[in-house]
């Protein structure tokens, strides 16, 4: 499926842009952040808790602009064509 991921911050850089238009297999936000680690190495234990239990650090990801922690955390399900934007918490001001 194809989703459009928007990055922000060190993620931004470690990406090299802000949006990327994503196809993937995932079917769950933990699915797609563990990808993204994968094909993108500045990301790389920056998305998942090294338990893989949570997100790491103070990471933000939302999903059509819902937090993911306030829906079902990384078992959140995705659909064709959402929009899921990264953030790390410290960022702006």
């Amino acid at each position: 499926m194809q989703l459009e991921c928007v990055f922000f911050g060190p993620f931004r850089d470690a990406v090299g842009e802000k949006t990327v238009s994503y196809e993937t297999e995932a079917e769950t936000v933990g699915d797609l952040l563990a990808d993204l680690e994968a094909a993108f190495p500045g990301l790389q234990g920056e998305l998942v808790a090294d338990d893989g239990a949570g997100l790491a650090g103070d990471t933000v990801v939302t999903k059509a602009g819902r937090n993911v922690v306030h829906l079902e955390g990384l078992e959140t399900e995705l659909e064709p064509d959402a929009v899921i934007r990264l953030v790390p918490s410290v960022y702006g001001g």
